[in-house]
């Protein structure tokens, strides 16, 4: 396979699926542009709140008979659409690179993630298998019974298109319920493949509905009567302002998982080069466009005196900033790039300008990403190399405020007590990581630390399907999380059956 084998020679006209037809729209159309080389890819309808009201339409009439089919044959459907996803590995993971811009192992990781999704979805004859007791008082029993609700929202982000809405996909519809996702419009090209894969796999019309759209679309949904609940992974403004308060004034359910500011401890005793190795693809994979990306370095000096922490600190500080500076920055299709353009060109103008405001704060940068150098098959407009900062404070912009780009800030602790105090005074709670041989402090870490996801001696501390995606304070807004019994439980209300007989 030739390394820059595109799988989109032309223009897509996207168009919405509703009720198991593909249709056009009556909204503007906007292009979705290969970040690498400004290449149009796609063009992508802003649909209408009308059009999204006739997909919930199809869904809420889909809906009793799908409710109705066995358990066991509802995942019999997700069974084929893994296989067919397995099929299309290849040409899924490249589209993702085409419309993301991440690289092409990035991206094959992400449908391997996705496809995990289903897999675990097909389990849902056990997953949501209800409780009995027999004689809970003389001659009478008890039992619960999981039922699916009706007709659910899923609003997907773009930094992850393919394998975010799979966190909801499978498992709203296994466990019987039907759905209306709104992809990126960003990036909503791999969305509108899986629909034909689930179309394949023979979803029955009007059971999965894909609506293109913005922000309209999503005020609808959030206001729709029809919907039961929605699932958002996004930004924090909209997840707690929007979609969480929002869900909570119509009496939906609701997951908003928020944005991150994530922190990455590095005690004495770690393995430094394993630790610089695991850092290189937390901070800068995806090109920091990942709400498990750490952007904050600390480097701890428990038991050290100041000037022993001084000599660690410059040891890892410098050897953090050399592994930056190698990484090479291109289209991702090419397999030896380990690092692709930001979503776009204004994605890439707000990460500088937080590398100015950290240089306007005092922060040393010692490598400065704005420099950067891409190959001849490349256009500058979105790409940003990776970013060091080094002798941040906790009051410092960059170290605050989640920059959703290739910029890591390096800092200093005097012990664990002030590293987990630094990641508690900081409003996110999306994840954090330690990197220590000494069990006592791994153990305490992951006690105290007020996060969702905690790694240890592990970069990015990515649940695998089976388990919840968590998330705390302002990174997670809701009760229930996607991915494992969390997502099941939120697509299924209990119900339970008391019963005697005469």
């Amino acid at each position: 396979m030739a390394i820059l084998e595109e799988p989109i020679q032309e223009p897509l006209e996207l168009q919405n699926y509703i009720d198991g037809e593909w249709v056009d729209s009556e909204g503007e159309l906007r292009d979705v542009v290969n970040p690498a080389n400004g290449r149009v890819i796609a063009h992508v309808p802003i649909s209408t709140e009308a059009e999204f009201d006739q997909a919930v339409a199809a869904a809420q009439a889909a809906f009793a008979d799908w409710r109705r089919m066995p358990a066991l044959a509802r995942a019999r459907c997700m069974f084929r659409l893994k296989e067919l996803l397995e099929e299309n590995f290849e040409e899924l993971s490249r589209i993702q690179t085409m419309e993301h811009g991440k690289t092409i192992d990035e991206s094959r990781g992400e449908t391997r993630r996705g496809i995990e999704m289903v897999e675990v979805a097909t389990g849902i004859p056990t997953l949501m298998m209800g409780q009995n007791l027999e004689d809970v008082a003389a001659g009478i029993d008890e039992y619960l019974i999981r039922q699916p609700l009706g007709v659910f929202g899923i609003i997907g982000p773009y930094n992850f298109p393919f394998m975010v809405p799979l966190w909801f996909i499978p498992f709203a519809i296994a466990t019987g319920n039907t759905i209306v996702v709104k992809p990126s419009s960003e990036d909503p090209i791999s969305q509108i493949k899986i629909a034909e894969l689930a179309e394949e796999a023979g979803v029955p019309a009007g059971v999965y509905n894909v609506v293109n759209g913005g922000r309209s679309v999503v005020s609808r949904m959030v206001q729709h009567p029809d919907i039961k609940g929605v699932a958002f992974v996004g930004s924090t403004p909209v997840a707690r302002d929007v979609v969480y308060k929002g869900c909570g004034a119509t009496g939906k359910r609701v997951i908003a998982q928020g944005g991150a500011k994530n922190f990455a401890i590095v005690m004495p005793d770690a393995d430094l080069p394993a630790t610089i190795a695991a850092c290189m693809t937390s901070f800068y994979g995806n090109a920091g466009q990942r709400c498990l990306a750490n952007s904050n370095l600390v480097v701890v000096g428990e038991g050290m005196n100041p000037q022993e922490h001084q000599a660690f600190y410059r040891r890892v500080a410098d050897a953090f900033a050399e592994a930056a500076s190698k990484i090479s920055i291109g289209y991702g299709l090419d397999e030896s790039v380990q690092m692709g353009p930001l979503r776009d060109a204004a994605k890439k103008q707000r990460v500088a300008s937080y590398i100015e405001k950290g240089v306007a704060e005092g922060g040393k940068l010692v490598l400065d990403g704005r420099q950067f150098t891409v190959p001849g098959n490349c256009v500058p407009d979105a790409f940003l190399g990776p970013t060091v900062f080094e002798d941040v404070t906790p009051d410092m912009t960059i170290a605050r405020e989640e920059v959703f780009g290739p910029v890591g800030a390096v800092m200093k602790a005097a012990n664990l007590d002030e590293a987990i105090q630094m990641i508690h005074a900081n409003p996110f709670g999306n994840a954090a990581s330690i990197f220590t041989g000494n069990g006592k402090w791994a153990r305490e870490f992951q006690h105290r630390v007020e996060c969702g996801n905690i790694g240890i001696n592990i970069g990015i501390a990515a649940p695998m399907a089976m388990f919840p995606f968590s998330g705390m304070k302002d990174s997670f807004f809701g009760v229930l999380h996607g991915q494992g019994q969390d997502v099941v439980r939120f697509f299924t209300e209990s119900k339970v059956v008391v019963q005697r007989w005469f």
